[in-house]
């Protein structure tokens, strides 16, 4: 049953496949805009002319200051620690949690050594594998797709079923625990808390002063829509409460990245003068 998360996936690749058209790109995707169905590619297609790239931005920015840069932003942080832990030899295999559109099994050279598992919900899952089909006449050879319900159904069997086995794992889980009750975020901790030492863990979340509605971010809009009207976000954390959560379940927390950290470490550097929005975070964890 669609409860609205799965019709989230496509916005995060469209501003990738646009920031493709920025003198410095935050993340060189060209593949962002070729899985996107034939609305999002035209779209993304648009975006080449600067005005209507901008007119874009603003629009975005007008639900949540801040989103546009944030979401490239995050996946910029979560690609430097996948890509320092590759470098390492630690990782044995990938689980990106929630895939939707990512794009990293086919940009990232990598990855193409090691097997790289995508969980989603099952609709999302059937849209993955036709865009996949339909820009490469195939589902490539070391990526698996993984049909899951993370409220309703057992991510590890789901995960066997499909072949994987416990080994070093990179994870990945990028807005996703939002969409996500307390209950369903702690069943996919149940899950990684049996991942084996030295597996990573990299994860967003959305700050729970804003979804009990103490501070807004200046997102009005978002809130009424994801939080009052549609009641799509229903799980939050605070920034200091974070450590002890994964230790209960025995990760460590290396990082913790938000505005301050991505201004810091890609815009500026990039001499992108954008504001990141307040209201979600990411985090680097360690077993």
């Amino acid at each position: 049953m669609s409860t609205g998360a799965d019709r989230t996936a496509f916005g995060p690749m469209v501003i990738v496949a646009a920031d493709q058209h920025e003198t410095r790109p935050l993340i060189d995707d060209p593949w962002a805009r070729r899985l996107l169905p034939a609305a999002g590619q035209l779209a993304a297609a648009l975006t080449k002319y600067r005005p209507i790239r901008r007119a874009l931005i603003t629009a975005t920015e007008k639900k949540i200051p801040g989103l546009w840069a944030s979401m490239l932003c995050r996946k910029r942080y979560v690609d430097d620690a996948l890509r320092a832990a590759l470098d390492d030899g630690e990782i044995e295999a990938v689980v990106i949690l929630g895939a939707g559109f990512d794009t990293r099994a086919c940009r990232l050279p990598a990855l193409s050594a090691i097997p790289v598992y995508e969980v989603d919900l099952p609709a999302n899952i059937d849209r993955k594998r036709a865009a996949l089909t339909k820009a490469l006449g195939r589902v490539p050879a070391n990526l698996t797709l993984v049909p899951v319900d993370f409220e309703t159904q057992n991510l590890a069997d789901a995960l066997a079923q499909h072949g994987y086995t416990t080994r070093r794992t990179f994870f990945i889980w990028e807005a996703v625990t939002q969409y996500l009750t307390e209950d369903g975020v702690r069943r996919t901790f149940d899950f990684l808390a049996t991942a084996p030492a030295g597996s990573h863990l990299a994860f967003t979340y959305v700050r729970k002063d804003f979804l009990d509605g103490t501070t807004r971010y200046g997102a009005e809009a978002a809130y009424t829509e994801f939080v009052e009207k549609r009641q799509l976000w229903r799980f939050g954390m605070a920034p200091d409460d974070v450590a002890a959560f994964l230790a209960e379940y025995g990760w460590h927390e290396r990082e913790q990245a938000g505005p301050e950290e991505f201004r810091t470490r890609y815009l500026e550097p990039s001499g992108r003068a954008m504001p990141v929005s307040e209201i979600e975070r990411s985090v680097h964890a360690t077993r």
